[in-house]
């Protein structure tokens, strides 16, 4: 067995790795190799092979098991534990592959970011000598929904503040290098008053969506793209997203699936064909998953098929950006941006939560870093030489957004610099250029 992939393809899934050998503009170095975890166990002729686990906040717990069964009569059992004692268990026959089982708590503690609760769950299967297989795991309860304007969790509105994180590193490109970085990486974004991060143009990390189950962070997954449209894209990004769902449906600090980011893959929305893939997208992920909210296009071009507006918009200054967007609540979308309209042709505004999910961009580099840039650095709104300005403009931005009650969540560009953008909170390698209390301070003027 083997795995191919070509490294200038563009009709397949890479997100921002370049498919030239130097990266530059948005794109980043290219990852080649395994660079997620593998491994191999030795398995019984019958055993548990995946957990699909569905927790609702009025305490029911619905869990669909498939299984590689020998033939012989099996049953399966499920216990909820919390701190070690015993909450609920039940027990169900197996059909064939599958098993289904429900269990009910009353007055489930509920999962946020502010109190990230979680329950752990064992799975037995057993047969007619006895215990075939056991599988711990653990789960959430959390409702996410949209409307009249506002994101609920758990059915009250909450503001979405959250930062877009690339999840690259300087030592591993795409792979954390280790459980620590990953920690850091969250911890310092809720130290600095984010609730969440847009992981952008990368499935991440396993081990990084547990540590945000656990330490409390949302997180908005979303998909690599390929650049350009033909019948392969479509049957490539088709299947690995329906791989990522199911993968990563169990996590409950994933409150959005984003399954195409700016038109990426579907850079003609004239075409009916690539219209057609973007809304297939939405409805097949809604198919497979009604937990989560989806976002059909992040950043413009929207169809009436998603359940939130999410657009990009780097304004210089916060007195720009209200220019442009204090008629919002008249007008319904704000002006285009970059010659990109915000709807694709045909589609009209379906009045779902205006989410504006980049914006911000502000380049700086401290003095004794200036030296070691990468060639071609740049910020998506500029680079600022002081450190002074470059806070005032970025709390600029904060203050318009705060006085435009429509907008229901944002997401800063970006938490760290990567490779030659410089546009980060952080270094490349996690140093704060700031002090982290006047960035909490400045989220905190939001929501």
């Amino acid at each position: 067995m083997r795995a191919e992939d070509p490294p200038t393809d563009r009709y397949i899934p890479r997100g921002k790795q370049y498919w030239r050998e130097e990266p530059a503009s948005i794109f980043y170095a290219r990852t080649t190799g395994i660079w997620q975890t593998v491994w191999l166990e030795p398995v019984a002729p019958s055993y548990l092979d995946h957990l699909r686990i569905t927790p609702r906040i009025d305490g029911s717990v619905q869990a669909e098991l498939t299984i590689v069964n020998s033939g012989q009569f099996q049953f399966v059992t499920a216990t909820i534990t919390a701190s070690g004692r015993k909450l609920a268990s039940s027990m169900s026959l197996a059909d064939g592959s599958k098993a289904h089982i429900a269990l009910q708590l009353s007055e489930p503690a509920l999962w946020s970011p502010d109190s990230p609760n979680l329950y752990d769950i064992t799975f037995e299967l057993h047969g007619p000598s006895g215990l075939l297989d056991a599988v711990d795991s653990y789960f959430g309860f959390r409702s996410v929904t949209a409307q009249d304007g506002k994101i609920l969790l758990n059915g009250d509105p909450i503001y979405l503040k959250t930062v877009l994180d690339q999840g690259y590193w300087p030592e591993s490109n795409l792979t954390p290098p280790s459980d620590e970085a990953i920690q850091e990486d969250i911890r310092i974004a809720r130290q600095m008053g984010f609730n969440g991060v847009r992981k952008h143009q990368k499935v991440e990390d396993p081990r990084y969506l547990y540590w945000a189950d656990k330490m409390g962070l949302i997180v908005s997954g979303e998909m690599a793209n390929a650049y350009l449209f033909d019948v392969n894209a479509v049957d490539r990004l088709t299947r690995e997203w329906i791989e990522v769902l199911r993968r990563d449906y169990n996590h409950p600090c994933i409150l959005i699936w984003v399954p195409v980011n700016e038109s990426w893959g579907v850079p003609n929305l004239l075409d009916s064909r690539q219209q057609a893939h973007l809304k297939a997208l939405y409805y097949l992920t809604r198919s497979i998953d009604d937990t989560r909210l989806v976002i059909d296009n992040d950043g413009w071009q929207h169809t009436e098929a998603t359940d939130l507006f999410a657009i990009h918009d780097y304004t210089r200054t916060g007195e720009e950006f209200y220019r442009r967007f204090e008629n919002i609540a008249r007008d319904g979308v704000p002006l285009p941006l970059y010659g990109k309209m915000y709807m694709a042709p045909g589609c009209r505004y379906n009045g779902s939560p205006i989410f504006l999910s980049e914006f911000g961009g502000v380049g700086y580099a401290a003095p004794e870093d200036i030296n070691d840039l990468p060639k071609g650095s740049w910020g998506y709104s500029g680079i600022e030489g002081k450190e002074d300005e470059a806070l005032m403009r970025i709390r600029g931005l904060y203050q318009a957004i705060a006085k435009i009650p429509q907008i229901a969540g944002i997401c800063y560009t970006q938490l760290y610099d990567v490779e030659q953008e410089i546009n980060g909170l952080l270094t490349y390698d996690r140093r704060p250029k700031f002090d982290i209390r006047l960035i909490q301070q400045i989220n905190s003027l939001l929501g």
